[in-house]
């Protein structure tokens, strides 16, 4: 089983919790699981095709999924998956 680790803005969609704990094999799975257990979840993190929406990005043990495997990265017991919507600013 996975940890997540929850940002602010998704901690009401996730009852507060800071973390998460979510089963699968693979950084989709995961993420996968978490919005089956928690739905309004599932547009912050996923578009309408089912890829990562392009603002979100996840973390697995500190290395960016989008230049490992993506959403097909495997996940080991006790990995940490982290959730970090990007963010935008400026003057």
């Amino acid at each position: 089983m996975a940890t997540i680790r929850i940002p602010p803005v998704l901690r009401p969609s996730v009852g507060g919790q800071r973390e998460v704990q979510a089963d699968g094999g693979t950084v989709g799975e995961v993420l996968r699981s978490l919005t089956s257990s928690h739905p309004e979840t599932e547009g912050q993190i996923f578009g309408s095709e089912g890829e990562l929406n392009r603002y979100v990005n996840v973390y697995l043990n500190d290395e960016d999924v989008r230049v490992l495997g993506g959403l097909e990265t495997a996940v080991g017991e006790g990995d940490s998956l982290v959730i970090l919507p990007a963010m935008a600013g400026g003057a």
